[in-house]
């Protein structure tokens, strides 16, 4: 295959997952078909599927371009110079802000989430990983400088994220609104305070 055949199937490819996204805003995840995707692009749906073998993975390629988004924000703050805390709090309040965003304001976006998370699709469990590994690295470089005191780094990032969980998980937030708990910056005050030394000498 050519580099120029190779630059046309990517972007056929991306214009494909543009305009599922846009229908699944539109019209919403269940009723979205091949069919319709293919009827806006002026394709035959057989031509869509020279580029998606299943609806499945047209729905899988439109989530992994959203969550895609989140982690490359998140990689960005950890990314960026300043104290190891500020780059958390900053990272773990852009992960819930952009999930409320996508998700949660959007129902039909949602329900897309929903079945997909029901389905434990792989794009979500790479996508948890992803984002786990980006927090882990925050306190990675939190535990050299002394900053935060870790005894098992990998339990550090898997707790931090699990602490942060009703604020990460779309059917999470969006369930918890408006129940008692704590607001997002009092969890993150938790979850700093838990990485940070302990004080000596307390007798404890």
């Amino acid at each position: 295959m050519t580099l120029v055949s190779e630059h046309i199937e990517l972007d056929t490819r991306e214009r494909i997952l543009e305009v599922a996204a846009r229908l699944f805003r539109e019209i919403g995840y269940q009723k979205t078909t091949v069919a319709d995707i293919a009827k806006v692009l002026r394709m035959s749906p057989a031509n869509v599927y020279r580029f998606f073998d299943s609806k499945k993975a047209i729905h899988e390629g439109v989530a992994r371009t959203l969550m895609g988004g989140v982690e490359e924000a998140a990689q960005a703050i950890a990314n960026r110079p300043g104290s190891a805390a500020f780059r958390l709090r900053e990272l773990l309040s852009t992960v819930h802000r952009m999930n409320s965003e996508r998700y949660v304001g959007d129902s039909k976006l949602h329900e897309m989430v929903e079945i997909a998370m029901e389905e434990d699709w792989d794009v979500c469990v790479t996508h948890m990983e992803q984002i786990t590994g980006t927090i882990g690295s925050v306190i990675a470089e939190g535990a050299a400088s002394g900053e935060f005191e870790v005894a098992d780094l990998q339990v550090a990032a898997l707790c931090a994220c699990t602490g942060m969980m009703r604020f990460f998980h779309p059917q999470m937030i969006a369930q918890c609104a408006n129940k008692p708990g704590p607001s997002i910056d009092q969890m993150i005050d938790f979850v700093i305070a838990g990485l940070s030394p302990r004080a000596k000498g307390t007798g404890k």
